[in-house]
């Protein structure tokens, strides 16, 4: 122990010299003198070192002293250190993990504290240290493993995107998900309710901003598609639009269209439909057609444009027959009309894709069938749902008997047509699935319903046996 040490060394170094001895009195020494006795020395020695002894306590009381202060420091100065390594811990939760956004929620994640060894990160799959980490998306990350899933940068953002277990940054995310106007090539705007809405064509999926339907943005007459800024769409003479793809295959003019007029003669005698009478066609421009639907007063007319017509008119003959009696004498009966109806001509838009302009001219043909053979007194749904039906048949012939490459050239008016202008088969099929898709979702009643009675009709009793029905009592069989 420190102070037994002290106690031998006081003893040692107080010891006074022959012929001296301290008065404590004085306090300073004396020369000594003769005559003291070696009792009165021995009592002044140990009296001495008693004192030493109790120096030597006061001194060790005075170490211990010190000592449990400076245990009391370091102990106040560990619980500093471990007070702000814990709020380094939750700063780095509060601010450098940022809130979730995804499917456009956005959340700030709970402060949470988690012993050593237990936060793997996700990223790196490491263990994380002390320091700066997040937590989101149900796991831990070094803030430099978290990254974007497009850019592969780090998120550093208080906001970010997800799909599906995936971050994103928020522009990234816009960019690969935020739907774009296929006409102006914009990220669709949100409306008021902070909702992305757009407007999309049934058959083409064509996704544009509502504000298009209402800014004069050009359609193509013939597939209905806007016009977008990559693709300028050709100027008819009529004032119609026409895109290059349905432009690929338009016929312009009534020379061009017989060979197609001729392949849908035949198709009606395939169908046992051969028309008694050679019917001029003709192809107009919008003006003439509705001029000539203007004077036609048997015709249905399928709005807001009329692409084909059927011209016809009526022919009445009066006669009478001699009636023979009992008698020798001839007396006659009075005169009895006799009415017969002629087709003058038929009447098509030019300017439209062949299979649009076939399937036309396949309707306008059953106009002209049905007045040659006498169904003059069909209400409007079965007259327009039964040529609707023929229309739709011709599509598919036309669809079902080419395939692949050789599509174009299924007929010989194709075959012509291909050899002057080279086609995109892939487009043309599509197309021609498009005018099928206009005939069977059509909402009219009279076009749209018509057909679907008609068709059903004929799937069930047959083309013949519906045809028959009609004539007979002017509805479709049930």
């Amino acid at each position: 122990m420190g102070w037994l040490s002290r106690i031998f060394k006081g003893s040692d170094h107080n010891k006074l010299s022959e012929g001296h001895y301290y008065k404590e009195d004085a306090g300073y020494y004396l020369p000594s003198t003769s005559g003291v006795t070696n009792d009165a020395w021995n009592q002044s020695q140990n009296q001495n070192e008693n004192e030493d002894i109790d120096r030597a306590i006061a001194l060790s009381l005075v170490e211990e002293t010190q000592k449990a202060n400076n245990n009391v420091n370091d102990y106040r100065s560990q619980l500093e250190e471990d007070e702000q390594l814990a709020r380094a811990i939750e700063q780095s939760l509060n601010l450098e993990s940022p809130p979730r956004y995804g499917n456009e929620n956005m959340y700030q994640p709970p402060i949470q504290y988690f012993p050593m060894g237990s936060r793997i990160c996700a990223g790196c799959y490491t263990e994380i240290g002390y320091g700066r980490y997040l937590n989101c998306l149900n796991a831990f990350w070094h803030p430099e493993c978290f990254r974007c899933r497009a850019c592969n940068l780090p998120i550093s953002d208080y906001e970010f995107s997800t799909s599906g277990n995936y971050p994103y940054h928020k522009s990234c995310y816009k960019e690969s998900y935020h739907p774009k106007c296929d006409v102006c090539k914009h990220f669709i705007p949100t409306n008021p309710a902070g909702l992305i809405e757009y407007r999309a064509h049934p058959f083409w999926i064509q996704k544009y901003c509502p504000t298009h339907e209402h800014d004069g943005t050009t359609r193509c007459c013939s597939c209905e598609r806007m016009e977008s800024q990559e693709a300028g769409y050709i100027a008819l003479k009529d004032g119609r639009k026409l895109c290059l793809e349905c432009l690929d295959s338009a016929i312009m003019d009534t020379n061009e269209c017989q060979p197609l007029h001729a392949d849908i003669q035949r198709f009606y005698e395939s169908l046992n439909m051969k028309l008694d009478q050679q019917i001029p066609l003709l192809l107009v421009e919008r003006q003439a057609l509705n001029e000539a639907r203007e004077g036609e007063k048997n015709g249905h007319y399928h709005m807001p444009e009329t692409r084909g017509l059927c011209l016809s008119e009526e022919l009445s003959t009066f006669s009478r027959r001699p009636r023979l009696g009992t008698t020798m004498d001839m007396r006659a009966q009075p005169y009895r009309p006799t009415t017969r109806c002629d087709v003058t001509a038929i009447l098509i838009l030019y300017g439209l894709p062949r299979l649009l302009t076939g399937s036309i001219l396949a309707h306008e043909m059953m106009h002209a069938w049905l007045r040659l053979k006498g169904y003059r007194t069909l209400s409007q749904d079965v007259e327009e749902g039964i040529c609707q039906v023929l229309s739709h048949m011709w599509l598919e012939s036309e669809l079902s008997s080419a395939s692949g490459s050789n599509f174009v050239s299924a007929s010989s008016s194709s075959a012509s047509h291909t050899s002057r202008k080279g086609k995109r088969p892939q487009f043309e099929r599509k197309l021609g699935e498009f005018f099928k898709h206009q005939i069977e979702s059509d909402i009219s009643p009279v076009y749209g319903g018509g057909f679907r009675a008609g068709q059903k009709a004929v799937s069930k009793y047959g083309l013949q046996r519906t045809l028959h029905h009609i004539r007979m009592t002017g509805t479709f069989p049930y």
